[in-house]
């Protein structure tokens, strides 16, 4: 839709309606405003959404793998032996024995229920990455010494080179019953890693301390996996699942997780169809100013046709200028949109200030921060259908201006 000389004057004229026409001016000010939010929500939405989902993945795959070979009862006696097996298998990148047990722990009287991690040495200095404080080279078998949640510690109050106790209920056998055991860790690192349940539960010591404490000898509790590809764990896995069947159960990120992730999807399609409305309502703002602007000129469409002006050349005129509020709309929702997600996190602090609340709490939030992923394709879909509406918006207008029948008009002229 290449336009002439003459039709590109007219259009950038009707772009900047004179005094007299202040109200068209605003109305297509307003449509311009309305184009404008409604990208620029629709891609802070989403990329939040995407970001959270992105985030909440690589935090929880993080630190327990893709994936999870767990025996029945807890245990897996032959463990060796599977571990092998499944670092043998097409697709998997790593594979580590885990013991994970809930627990409790105190500290100057202050009582925590815990997630008790033993670690090899290896997914210790992965960890070792998250600190904020003190030294993860000092977990060693045998020193009796843990890294806790930066949450964990605030709740109980305890510091790097603090002494807490650990309870497994499940102590030695007594002839006055079962005495709990307890025993002392000194704390030589305290980490974050950005999961608000993670922070306020985890208790990280090396494999070995782990089943000392649990008196399970030289079994583990689990195995987990990483993998090549997240979304195709089942069909990496689905040998490993076979092999152990009837000794333990293969469970994926996919299984764990699936009601949050499952929510999230729901709320992220709910939130994009919601406010797609928006834009749609932005393209009925532009329809109303070119209809205004038609009824305006009316005359000087008279004039224009009297004068040689095809209703190819009126339609042309008033598409690109309605084209061309929504592109403007759009390039600037793209603009605001980018400049918002760069300082969410700010912005959400200060609305907070401003009215005494923690919007973005982490206890129901999962994550310590609001995350962001900036999807192009679904940016690109975005744009697409913004300036997809505004063209639909510019079709009526236009076809009623080129229908205008300047003998009716100069009638009385």
């Amino acid at each position: 839709m290449i336009l002439s000389p003459f039709e590109w004057t007219i259009a950038k004229r009707y772009l900047l309606p004179g005094k007299s026409e202040a109200f068209i001016a605003l109305v297509a000010s307003i449509s311009i405003g309305v184009v404008m939010l409604s990208v620029a929500m629709l891609v802070v939405v989403m990329s939040v959404m995407n970001g959270f989902r992105a985030e909440l993945l690589d935090k929880i795959v993080g630190l327990n793998g893709h994936a999870i070979v767990q025996a029945y009862g807890g245990r897996l006696d032959d463990w060796e032996d599977i571990l092998e097996e499944v670092r043998a298998t097409p697709g998997v990148v790593d594979a580590s024995p885990l013991i994970e047990q809930p627990l409790l722990t105190s500290f100057n009287g202050r009582v925590e229920a815990i997630l008790v991690r033993g670690n090899t040495d290896e997914d210790i200095a992965e960890l070792a990455t998250k600190a904020v404080a003190g030294d993860f080279g000092q977990l060693q078998a045998g020193a009796s010494k843990v890294a806790i949640g930066v949450r964990l510690a605030e709740n109980i109050g305890a510091r790097v080179g603090d002494t807490i106790t650990i309870i497994n209920p499940q102590g030695r056998s007594t002839p006055f019953g079962t005495v709990p055991r307890q025993i002392g860790y000194e704390v030589v690192a305290i980490f974050e890693i950005g999961v608000y349940d993670y922070d306020g539960a985890f208790v990280v010591m090396p494999m070995k301390d782990a089943q000392t404490l649990m008196l399970i000898g030289d079994t583990v509790g689990m195995i987990e996996v990483t993998v090549e590809d997240a979304d195709e764990v089942g069909e990496i896995l689905e040998p490993v699942q076979r092999a152990v069947q009837g000794r333990a159960v293969v469970s994926d990120w996919k299984t764990i997780n699936a009601t949050l992730f499952e929510a999230l999807q729901v709320e992220r399609a709910a939130m994009a169809f919601a406010l797609s409305f928006m834009v749609l309502v932005a393209a009925f703002n532009i329809l109303s100013s070119l209809v205004m602007l038609v009824r305006a000129k009316t005359r000087d469409i008279a004039i224009m046709r009297t004068l040689g002006a095809t209703r190819q050349s009126l339609i042309k005129i008033f598409v690109t200028t309605g084209f061309t509020i929504g592109a403007i709309g759009t390039l600037a929702g793209l603009a605001l949109g980018f400049l918002i997600l760069a300082g969410r996190q700010q912005i959400v602090e200060g609305f907070g200030v401003l009215t005494g609340q923690d919007l973005w709490d982490p206890q129901y939030r999962f994550l310590t921060t609001i995350p962001s992923k900036v999807d192009g394709s679904e940016v690109t879909m975005i744009v697409l259908l913004a300036l997809g509406l505004s063209f639909l918006a510019t079709l009526y207008p236009a076809w009623k201006a080129a229908n205008t029948d300047p003998v009716q008009v100069l009638r009385y002229e």
